[in-house]
């Protein structure tokens, strides 16, 4: 459902200034990276999960009473964690679509490299610890992470460099949102995928602090098309999972079971809104001020669209491969 129609491009103002106006900010990209490295804590899979040529007992015993606690995940949860695990796993298109602009030589550079060592762990402690504990039909797995990389993923955002920073903010947050909800809706009877899904998700709110910034600071220097990029994604944004088979499926599932939805990205809108100061933004142009009414206008609808979907949701059943075609039942 599109809530406003998508601002034209600005022909006055090419691409390439744009990717100029990022060339400004490189000294504050040191600054945010010093400042992330700062509060980064850097973990790696076989911190939870042994690994080794030279296990032990004790942790080949571990392995064994995690597949004992595997069994008492609900279904619903495993639907959420192979959402998360495949959209983890679509990192390279990412990193290509950031590349695009920053140059091969510079801080931004340094920070996409940087940030995509970090996003690439989370795909593969999920993945290992799918297949150490049993957890999914894990061939099926597979075949839905290569489908959904073969696919692609080129969104229409991505020959503005603005654009790709307005929906990396919003992106990261959601991620955030949706590994620390799946982590809290599992509890502790399963501790250790909780642990995992909570330093995912502390991971994400840094990088969604850094996009944060970045954006921020675009705001400042070029205020005009920066309104007007943030007005072409913050209406609705599709998740980079979008391509994998079953999407919408698995994301009604998680919807359903209050994991994430429209809800919580109406949450996340308002946030950005705020932090970015949008309301009070001044000396704006036509366009400009245009595109600052209808992006203020924005979580009124985003509570429309929220209700429109709690109203037509109906008694629902759903089976995935990916968990041996289990009938989840929604009344």
């Amino acid at each position: 459902m599109e809530i406003f129609d998508k601002p034209s491009p600005d022909e006055n103002y090419p691409t390439e200034s744009k990717a100029e106006i990022l060339a400004l900010l490189e000294d504050k990209v040191k600054e945010w990276m010093d400042a992330h490295l700062n509060k980064r804590k850097l973990w790696f899979s076989s911190d939870f999960l042994p690994a080794d040529e030279k296990n032990d007992d004790n942790q080949e015993n571990a392995i064994l009473k995690l597949r004992e606690r595997v069994r008492g995940i609900k279904d619903s949860a495993r639907v959420a964690i192979g959402l998360n695990l495949i959209t983890e796993e679509g990192l390279p298109h990412f990193h290509r679509l950031i590349a695009k602009y920053l140059g091969d030589n510079s801080f931004w550079s340094k920070w996409n490299n940087m940030w995509t060592a970090e996003e690439d762990r989370h795909g593969g402690v999920l993945r290992d610890y799918a297949r150490d504990s049993r957890l999914f039909n894990f061939s099926k797995l597979e075949q839905m992470q290569y489908a959904y990389q073969e696919k692609g993923f080129n969104p229409d955002w991505d020959k503005d460099p603005y654009r790709v920073f307005v929906y990396t903010t919003l992106q990261e947050r959601a991620t955030q949102y949706s590994h620390k909800n799946t982590g809290n809706f599992i509890g502790d009877d399963e501790p250790l995928i909780k642990g995992i899904l909570s330093n995912i998700a502390a991971d994400e709110a840094k990088h969604f602090t850094f996009y944060r910034n970045v954006f921020k600071s675009i705001l400042e220097i070029d205020p005009n098309r920066a309104l007007q990029s943030a007005l072409a994604i913050m209406p609705a944004i599709d998740m980079p999972g979008i391509a994998m088979p079953n999407f919408r499926e698995m994301a009604d599932v998680i919807r359903r079971v209050g994991i994430y939805g429209p809800r919580d990205y109406k949450k996340i809108v308002e946030e950005a809104l705020a932090f970015w100061k949008i309301e009070v933004i001044d000396g704006l142009n036509e366009a400009g001020r245009k595109a600052q009414d209808k992006l203020m206008e924005i979580p009124k609808r985003l509570e429309s669209v929220a209700q429109y979907i709690e109203k037509r949701t109906t008694s629902k059943t759903f089976s995935f491969e990916l968990i041996y075609n289990r009938i989840l039942s929604f009344d």
